[in-house]
């Protein structure tokens, strides 16, 4: 009876302290209000039994006891809390398709293009609660990291483990998309998104950009592309026998392939040349995929004193029915 309540007046159980008083105040009299007779002798009562009512006579006042405690529960005015959440759609599934070539690690981007891609893309999950995301990274070739889910803390984790060198070197766009396709393909999602973020021009793979583009229409993906670095050139870190030194490095990114998927996808082409322009265009693509989720929550508390008191009331009138019949005394 008590499962899944809350009390509104919780203080009134502190009258319950009155129950071990009346336990001791009860034990005092009964001991009391025994009757005395002098005898010469108690053998005539030797065999007698005791009588079945002064075996349960207590049970009165357990009846009480039980009946007050009662009472006290329905004036703490217990409350049960009805809550609703109701989904109406579903929402967007969303894949994150990483380029971590070694020409990620330029730094035109702070601390470089792959860390700055990897902090705004786990600001980015982390308000968008209600989407199933998942994550494929590619070089000169590509894999999934972490399949569509909603458990944004295994994301936010496989996001910080990504680093450059983890697979063959070179620009893979193609594929990169492919198996971002893949892993959409099959969602019953409102809404599919690839978020594609690539710092370079596809040189490896062997799927051609604009067929994975194709394929994403097919089944209904749309695609965001960024570019990722600086106008020029950008400081790129070499290791040598004297240590890390930095050379310039011509920045290139074939945007005309990036902008033709995205359009053939009804998506959107972007430049990042700064950390802060990245988050513009995460923003950007934030208020583009708002998820269309029609969350309906409502919490009622409904008033669950009435079993109690109503318990309360028929031990009580069990005892007064109880004292008047069975266990009634003659003076």
């Amino acid at each position: 009876m008590l499962n899944n309540l809350e009390f509104a007046n919780p203080e009134f159980f502190y009258l319950l302290l009155v129950i071990p008083l009346m336990g001791v105040w009860y034990w005092y009299k009964n001991n009391r209000s025994k009757a005395e007779i002098q005898l010469s002798t108690t053998l005539p009562f030797a065999g007698m039994k005791s009588s079945g009512r002064r075996i349960f006579y207590h049970l009165l006042f357990a009846l009480r006891i039980i009946a007050i405690a009662l009472l006290i529960v329905a004036l703490s005015r217990p409350q049960k809390t009805s809550s609703s959440k109701d989904i109406s759609i579903e929402g967007i599934d969303i894949v994150m398709a990483m380029d971590i070539s070694s020409s990620m690690l330029a730094e035109d981007l702070k601390p470089n293009r792959l860390d700055a891609a990897k902090n705004v893309a786990i600001d980015f999950i982390k308000g968008r609660p209600n989407d199933r995301v998942g994550l494929v990274v590619f070089a000169g070739e590509t894999f999934t990291q972490v399949p569509l889910t909603t458990d944004h803390t295994v994301l936010d984790e496989m996001f910080r483990n990504i680093k450059s060198g983890m697979i063959e070197d070179g620009t893979a766009i193609g594929d990169g998309l492919a198996t971002a396709v893949s892993r959409l393909r099959e969602s019953k999602a409102i809404s599919k998104v690839i978020i594609i973020l690539t710092d370079g021009v596809n040189n490896s793979g062997a799927v051609d950009p604009v067929s994975a583009a194709e394929i994403a229409k097919l089944y209904g993906i749309r695609i965001y592309a960024i570019g990722a670095g600086s106008m020029g050139t950008a400081p790129y870190p070499v290791q040598t026998p004297f240590g890390t030194r930095y050379q310039d490095m011509k920045v290139e990114i074939d945007e005309k392939l990036l902008q033709d998927v995205a359009a053939m996808t009804d998506g959107k082409y972007f430049r990042a040349t700064s950390n802060n322009k990245l988050k513009d265009i995460y923003k950007e693509i934030d208020e583009l995929e708002k998820s269309k989720i029609d969350v309906t929550e409502f919490h009622k508390k409904s008033e669950e004193f009435m079993p109690f008191a109503l318990l309360a009331l028929v031990l009580f009138g069990l005892e007064i029915f109880l004292k008047n019949t069975w266990f009634r005394t003659t003076p």
